[in-house]
C-alpha cells in the first residue's frame, strides 16, 4: 500500500493581480446622501395627497356598488 497522504495533493491557487485595488464606495456619494435633508411638511403633503386619492377612489367604488344594488333591488321588486 502506497499512502502518500495530503502532501502530494497540494494545488497552487493563484490570486488576482489587482488585490490591492479593491473597490470602495466613494465618500462623496455618502456625504451627499447625508447632506440631503427632507422637509417633514413635504412628506406630510405627499401623504395627504395619496390618501385623498385613495379615499376618493374608494368612495367612488362604494357609491357605485350601492347604486347598482339599489337599481337591482328596484328592478327585481317590480
Amino acid at each position: 500500500m502506497n499512502n502518500k497522504g495530503f502532501a502530494d495533493n497540494q494545488t497552487n491557487i493563484e490570486t488576482p493581480n489587482d488585490v490591492g485595488m479593491t473597490e470602495k464606495p466613494l465618500k462623496s456619494k455618502i456625504n451627499e446622501k447625508i447632506k440631503e435633508r427632507v422637509d417633514i411638511n413635504v412628506l406630510k403633503s405627499k401623504l395627504k395627497e395619496t390618501e385623498s386619492k385613495e379615499f376618493k377612489k374608494n368612495l367612488y367604488i362604494l357609491s357605485s356598488l350601492i347604486l347598482i344594488l339599489g337599481f337591482l333591488g328596484i328592478y327585481l321588486s317590480l
